[in-house]
C-alpha cells in the first residue's frame, strides 16, 4: 500500500519524462564509464563531505560509548514504540524498503530523457546503468562487511547484523531518487515534500529494523551512510550532468534592444 502511495505521488512528475534538461541535453545522454580520474576523485571527495555520509558515521561511533548501541536496540525491541510489535516492525521494514525502490524507479523514469523514443530509450538505459552501479556497489559492500564483521544480531538469529541490508537498499534507492528529482521541473514546495518523504522512508526502514530486533542503531546508521555515498558518488562521477547543473547565459533580442538571461538549474 505504501509503495502505491509513493508511486502515485511521483507519477505527477511523469510529464517531464520527455523533453530535455535546461541545457538541451537529456538525462542519461552524457553518462560515461570514463569520466577521467580527476572527476572521479572530486566526486568521491564531495560525496564523502556530505553530511548525509559523515553524520551517520559519527553518530554510529558515538553510540559505542557506554553501550548505548545495545541499550537502544534492547529498548526498541522490547517496547516497540512506533510499530507496536516486533512482527509489525518486520513487515514495515519490508514495505518501506519496497517503497524506496518504487520511488527510485518512478523518479528516474520521470527525468527528461529526450523528445522521441529513439532518444529516450538509450538515454534511460545509460542513466539506469549508472544508478545500477551505485546500487550494486552498496549491496556488495554491505554483504562483504556482514561477512567480515560477523556481528550477532540483537535477537540472536545469526551473525549478520552489521551493517543493515534493508537500510542500505532504502538509502541508496532513496538518495538516487532524490538526486534524479533535481532534473525534473518541480515547484519548490513539491520538491521539498518529496525529499522529506524519501528521507522518511529511509529513516523508517532503519528504525523498523531496530524495533524488529534485527539490527543495532549503528548497523543502520552505517548502512545509511554507505547508500548516500555511493548514490552521490556515482551520480556526480558518471552521469555527466555537470553542464546541465551549471549556470547558463542566454543573450537575445527584444523590441527595445537586447536582453541577457542568467539561469542556474540545480
Amino acid at each position: 500500500m505504501l509503495a502505491r502511495l509513493i508511486a502515485i505521488s511521483l507519477l505527477a512528475s511523469l510529464a517531464g519524462a520527455c523533453g530535455t534538461l535546461p541545457n538541451g541535453r537529456a538525462w542519461g545522454e552524457d553518462a560515461t564509464a570514463t569520466p577521467g580520474w580527476r572527476h572521479v576523485r572530486d566526486a568521491a571527495w564531495q560525496a564523502a563531505r556530505s553530511p548525509r555520509v559523515w553524520v551517520p558515521l559519527a553518530a554510529a561511533a558515538l553510540l559505542q560509548i557506554n553501550g548505548w548501541d545495545r541499550e537502544i536496540a534492547d529498548w526498541a525491541r522490547e517496547e516497540t514504540p512506533l510499530f507496536g510489535s516486533v512482527e509489525n516492525a518486520g513487515r514495515w521494514s519490508d514495505d518501506l524498503r519496497t517503497a524506496s525502490v518504487v520511488a527510485f524507479h518512478v523518479a528516474t523514469l520521470a527525468t527528461p530523457g529526450g523528445d522521441t523514443p529513439r532518444e529516450w530509450i538509450p538515454n534511460k538505459l545509460r542513466g539506469f546503468a549508472v544508478d545500477a552501479a551505485a546500487i550494486v556497489s552498496t549491496t556488495a559492500l554491505t554483504q562483504g562487511l556482514k561477512s567480515a564483521a560477523g556481528r550477532e544480531r540483537p535477537n540472536g538469529a545469526d551473525h549478520e547484523s552489521f551493517p543493515s541490508g534493508h537500510t542500505a537498499v532504502a538509502a541508496v534507492h532513496g538518495r538516487l531518487a532524490a538526486i534524479n528529482l533535481r532534473s525534473i521541473d518541480l515547484r519548490p514546495g513539491t520538491r521539498r515534500l518529496l525529499d522529506v518523504g524519501i528521507d522518511a522512508i529511509t529513516i523508517g526502514t532503519s528504525w523498523a529494523r531496530i524495533e524488529a530486533g534485527w539490527h543495532y542503531p549503528s548497523d543502520t546508521l552505517v548502512s545509511a551512510s554507505l547508500g548516500a555515498f555511493f548514490a552521490s558518488f556515482h551520480s556526480d562521477a558518471f552521469l555527466g550532468l555537470d553542464r546541465a547543473l551549471a549556470p547558463t547565459i542566454a543573450p537575445g533580442l527584444t523590441a527595445g534592444g537586447a536582453s541577457l538571461q542568467f539561469r542556474w538549474t540545480f
